[in-house]
Protein backbone atom coordinates (compact mmCIF):
# COMPACT_ATOMS: atom_id res chain seq x y z
CA UNK A 1 0.00 0.00 0.00
CA UNK A 2 1.38 3.43 -0.97
CA UNK A 3 2.15 5.75 1.94
CA UNK A 4 0.40 9.11 2.24
CA UNK A 5 1.94 12.21 3.78
CA UNK A 6 0.82 15.79 4.18
CA UNK A 7 2.29 18.19 1.59
CA UNK A 8 2.98 20.80 4.28
CA UNK A 9 5.45 18.58 6.09
CA UNK A 10 8.94 18.26 4.54
CA UNK A 11 10.40 14.84 4.24
CA UNK A 12 12.45 14.00 7.31
CA UNK A 13 16.11 13.31 6.39
CA UNK A 14 17.60 9.99 7.10
CA UNK A 15 19.72 9.50 10.14
CA UNK A 16 17.62 7.83 12.85
CA UNK A 17 16.27 9.86 15.81
CA UNK A 18 18.56 12.78 15.01
CA UNK A 19 17.04 13.04 11.58
CA UNK A 20 13.58 13.41 13.09
CA UNK A 21 14.51 16.35 15.32
CA UNK A 22 13.02 19.84 15.08
CA UNK A 23 16.30 21.21 13.74
CA UNK A 24 16.35 18.64 10.93
CA UNK A 25 12.69 19.17 9.99
CA UNK A 26 12.49 22.96 10.14
CA UNK A 27 16.11 24.00 9.74
CA UNK A 28 16.19 25.74 13.12
CA UNK A 29 18.25 25.23 16.21
CA UNK A 30 16.61 24.77 19.64
CA UNK A 31 19.09 27.29 21.02
CA UNK A 32 18.55 30.09 18.51
CA UNK A 33 16.03 32.01 20.67
CA UNK A 34 13.26 31.82 23.20
CA UNK A 35 10.15 29.77 22.58
CA UNK A 36 7.41 31.77 20.89
CA UNK A 37 3.68 31.57 21.35
CA UNK A 38 0.91 31.76 18.77
CA UNK A 39 1.32 35.54 18.36
CA UNK A 40 5.07 35.46 18.10
CA UNK A 41 5.53 36.73 21.66
CA UNK A 42 7.67 34.89 24.22
CA UNK A 43 5.64 32.33 26.17
CA UNK A 44 5.00 33.31 29.81
CA UNK A 45 6.54 31.32 32.58
CA UNK A 46 4.38 28.36 33.64
CA UNK A 47 2.39 28.90 36.86
CA UNK A 48 3.66 27.29 40.04
CA UNK A 49 2.20 23.89 40.93
CA UNK A 50 -1.04 23.92 42.94
CA UNK A 51 -0.60 23.76 46.70
CA UNK A 52 -3.72 23.61 48.96
CA UNK A 53 -3.91 26.35 51.55
CA UNK A 54 -3.26 25.33 55.11
CA UNK A 55 -6.52 24.96 57.02
CA UNK A 56 -8.68 25.39 53.92
CA UNK A 57 -10.39 22.07 54.51
CA UNK A 58 -9.11 20.53 51.28
CA UNK A 59 -6.58 18.34 53.05
CA UNK A 60 -7.77 14.75 53.53
CA UNK A 61 -9.15 13.82 56.92
CA UNK A 62 -6.91 11.82 59.24
CA UNK A 63 -7.19 8.12 58.60
CA UNK A 64 -7.88 7.37 62.28
CA UNK A 65 -10.92 9.71 62.55
CA UNK A 66 -14.15 7.66 62.78
CA UNK A 67 -16.99 8.59 60.39
CA UNK A 68 -19.79 10.75 61.79
CA UNK A 69 -22.68 8.69 63.13
CA UNK A 70 -26.05 9.24 61.44
CA UNK A 71 -28.74 10.99 63.51
CA UNK A 72 -31.08 8.84 65.59
CA UNK A 73 -34.54 8.63 63.97
CA UNK A 74 -37.49 9.47 66.23
CA UNK A 75 -41.06 8.92 65.07
CA UNK A 76 -43.64 11.47 66.23
CA UNK A 77 -47.36 11.46 65.45
CA UNK A 78 -49.37 14.59 64.68
CA UNK A 79 -52.94 13.66 65.56
CA UNK A 80 -56.28 15.28 66.25
CA UNK A 81 -59.76 15.79 64.90
CA UNK A 82 -60.85 16.81 61.44
CA UNK A 83 -59.73 20.24 60.25
CA UNK A 84 -57.67 21.21 63.32
CA UNK A 85 -54.42 21.92 61.41
CA UNK A 86 -52.45 18.66 61.34
CA UNK A 87 -51.41 18.96 57.68
CA UNK A 88 -50.50 22.60 58.21
CA UNK A 89 -48.39 21.66 61.24
CA UNK A 90 -46.37 19.10 59.30
CA UNK A 91 -45.90 21.41 56.34
CA UNK A 92 -44.76 24.35 58.48
CA UNK A 93 -41.84 22.51 60.09
CA UNK A 94 -40.77 19.87 57.56
CA UNK A 95 -37.35 20.44 55.99
CA UNK A 96 -38.44 18.46 52.93
CA UNK A 97 -41.48 18.89 50.74
CA UNK A 98 -44.09 17.13 52.88
CA UNK A 99 -45.83 14.06 51.56
CA UNK A 100 -49.57 14.61 51.73
CA UNK A 101 -52.55 12.52 50.69
CA UNK A 102 -55.11 15.26 50.20
CA UNK A 103 -58.36 14.67 48.37
CA UNK A 104 -60.98 17.20 47.36
CA UNK A 105 -63.99 17.37 49.64
CA UNK A 106 -67.25 16.68 47.83
CA UNK A 107 -70.91 17.11 48.57
CA UNK A 108 -70.98 13.52 49.85
CA UNK A 109 -69.12 14.71 52.96
CA UNK A 110 -71.70 17.33 53.92
CA UNK A 111 -72.94 16.52 57.39
CA UNK A 112 -70.13 13.98 57.86
CA UNK A 113 -66.93 16.07 57.66
CA UNK A 114 -67.38 19.39 59.45
CA UNK A 115 -64.29 21.62 59.25
CA UNK A 116 -65.93 24.37 61.32
CA UNK A 117 -67.42 27.70 60.40
CA UNK A 118 -64.07 29.52 60.46
CA UNK A 119 -62.36 27.10 58.11
CA UNK A 120 -61.96 27.51 54.35
CA UNK A 121 -60.77 23.90 54.03
CA UNK A 122 -61.49 22.29 50.65
CA UNK A 123 -59.36 19.14 50.92
CA UNK A 124 -58.94 16.40 53.48
CA UNK A 125 -56.23 13.89 54.38
CA UNK A 126 -57.28 10.38 53.40
CA UNK A 127 -54.18 8.43 54.48
CA UNK A 128 -51.41 10.37 56.22
CA UNK A 129 -49.01 13.29 56.08
CA UNK A 130 -45.24 12.84 56.29
CA UNK A 131 -42.37 15.23 56.94
CA UNK A 132 -39.09 15.35 58.81
CA UNK A 133 -36.97 17.87 60.69
CA UNK A 134 -33.40 17.60 61.99
CA UNK A 135 -33.03 18.70 65.60
CA UNK A 136 -29.24 18.42 65.68
CA UNK A 137 -26.51 16.12 64.38
CA UNK A 138 -27.66 13.31 66.67
CA UNK A 139 -31.47 13.52 66.39
CA UNK A 140 -33.98 13.65 63.54
CA UNK A 141 -37.75 13.70 63.89
CA UNK A 142 -39.99 11.91 61.41
CA UNK A 143 -43.51 13.32 61.56
CA UNK A 144 -46.59 11.27 60.65
CA UNK A 145 -49.89 13.12 60.47
CA UNK A 146 -52.98 11.01 61.01
CA UNK A 147 -56.28 11.39 59.14
CA UNK A 148 -58.91 13.13 61.23
CA UNK A 149 -62.10 11.43 60.09
CA UNK A 150 -63.55 8.64 62.19
CA UNK A 151 -63.84 6.31 59.19
CA UNK A 152 -60.03 6.33 58.84
CA UNK A 153 -59.44 5.44 62.49
CA UNK A 154 -58.32 1.92 61.56
CA UNK A 155 -55.04 3.42 60.27
CA UNK A 156 -54.03 4.90 63.61
CA UNK A 157 -52.72 1.62 65.04
CA UNK A 158 -50.34 1.18 62.10
CA UNK A 159 -49.20 4.80 62.16
CA UNK A 160 -48.58 4.67 65.93
CA UNK A 161 -46.36 1.59 65.71
CA UNK A 162 -42.82 2.58 66.68
CA UNK A 163 -43.73 6.16 67.65
CA UNK A 164 -42.17 7.67 70.78
CA UNK A 165 -44.69 10.45 71.29
CA UNK A 166 -47.56 12.42 69.81
CA UNK A 167 -48.78 15.97 69.45
CA UNK A 168 -52.58 16.13 69.68
CA UNK A 169 -53.69 19.25 67.82
CA UNK A 170 -56.84 20.86 69.23
CA UNK A 171 -59.20 23.56 68.03
CA UNK A 172 -60.41 25.38 71.15
CA UNK A 173 -63.76 26.08 69.46
CA UNK A 174 -64.37 22.37 68.74
CA UNK A 175 -63.02 20.41 71.70
CA UNK A 176 -65.34 17.46 71.08
CA UNK A 177 -63.39 16.54 67.95
CA UNK A 178 -60.20 15.80 69.90
CA UNK A 179 -61.66 13.40 72.49
CA UNK A 180 -61.07 10.28 70.32
CA UNK A 181 -57.39 11.19 69.85
CA UNK A 182 -56.82 11.72 73.57
CA UNK A 183 -58.60 8.46 74.39
CA UNK A 184 -56.50 6.60 71.81
CA UNK A 185 -53.13 7.69 73.25
CA UNK A 186 -54.23 7.17 76.83
CA UNK A 187 -55.21 3.59 76.01
CA UNK A 188 -52.00 3.04 74.03
CA UNK A 189 -49.85 4.41 76.86
CA UNK A 190 -48.01 6.67 74.41
CA UNK A 191 -46.66 10.00 75.76
CA UNK A 192 -48.53 12.90 74.21
CA UNK A 193 -48.82 16.66 74.38
CA UNK A 194 -51.99 18.62 73.73
CA UNK A 195 -51.27 21.56 71.42
CA UNK A 196 -54.04 24.13 71.13
CA UNK A 197 -53.90 25.68 67.66
CA UNK A 198 -54.46 29.43 67.94
CA UNK A 199 -56.65 30.13 64.91
CA UNK A 200 -56.37 33.83 64.02
CA UNK A 201 -53.98 34.24 66.96
CA UNK A 202 -56.62 33.77 69.67
CA UNK A 203 -58.32 30.98 71.60
CA UNK A 204 -62.00 30.45 72.27
CA UNK A 205 -61.19 29.34 75.85
CA UNK A 206 -58.37 29.80 78.32
CA UNK A 207 -55.84 26.99 78.66
CA UNK A 208 -57.05 26.17 82.18
CA UNK A 209 -60.60 25.84 80.93
CA UNK A 210 -59.44 23.62 78.07
CA UNK A 211 -57.58 21.31 80.47
CA UNK A 212 -60.71 21.00 82.62
CA UNK A 213 -62.95 20.37 79.61
CA UNK A 214 -60.63 17.69 78.23
CA UNK A 215 -60.28 16.06 81.67
CA UNK A 216 -56.51 15.61 81.27
CA UNK A 217 -54.21 15.44 84.28
CA UNK A 218 -51.45 17.86 85.15
CA UNK A 219 -48.89 15.33 83.92
CA UNK A 220 -50.04 15.97 80.32
CA UNK A 221 -48.42 19.14 78.90
CA UNK A 222 -50.87 21.65 77.42
CA UNK A 223 -49.35 24.27 75.11
CA UNK A 224 -50.61 26.96 72.78
CA UNK A 225 -49.05 27.17 69.31
CA UNK A 226 -49.67 28.40 65.77
CA UNK A 227 -49.70 25.61 63.19
CA UNK A 228 -48.66 28.09 60.46
CA UNK A 229 -45.54 29.31 62.25
CA UNK A 230 -42.37 27.20 62.01
CA UNK A 231 -40.85 28.33 65.29
CA UNK A 232 -44.11 27.85 67.16
CA UNK A 233 -44.45 24.30 65.80
CA UNK A 234 -40.81 23.65 66.72
CA UNK A 235 -41.42 24.64 70.33
CA UNK A 236 -44.45 22.36 70.55
CA UNK A 237 -42.48 19.41 69.12
CA UNK A 238 -39.65 20.00 71.59
CA UNK A 239 -42.18 19.58 74.40
CA UNK A 240 -43.26 16.27 72.84
CA UNK A 241 -39.63 15.19 72.57
CA UNK A 242 -38.95 16.16 76.19
CA UNK A 243 -42.01 14.19 77.29
CA UNK A 244 -40.86 11.12 75.35
CA UNK A 245 -37.33 11.31 76.77
CA UNK A 246 -38.75 11.67 80.28
CA UNK A 247 -40.83 8.51 79.79
CA UNK A 248 -37.86 6.61 78.36
CA UNK A 249 -35.61 7.66 81.27
CA UNK A 250 -38.22 6.64 83.85
CA UNK A 251 -38.75 3.26 82.20
CA UNK A 252 -34.99 2.63 82.15
CA UNK A 253 -34.69 3.30 85.87
CA UNK A 254 -37.66 1.10 86.70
Amino acid sequence: MDSVRSPEWPVAPLGGPAGNSAAARYGTSPTTGPALGRTGQPLPAPPPPYQPLAGSGSAPAPANRPPAAPPIPVKILIAGGFGVGKTTTVGAISEIAPLTTEAEMTSAGIGVDDPGVRSHKTTTTVAMDFGCVTIDRSLKLYLFGTPGQTRFGFMWDDLARGALGALVVVDSARLDDCFPAIDFFERAGLPFVVGVNAFDGRLALELGEIRWALAIGEHVPLVQFDARDRLSVRDALLVVLDRALERATRDRRA
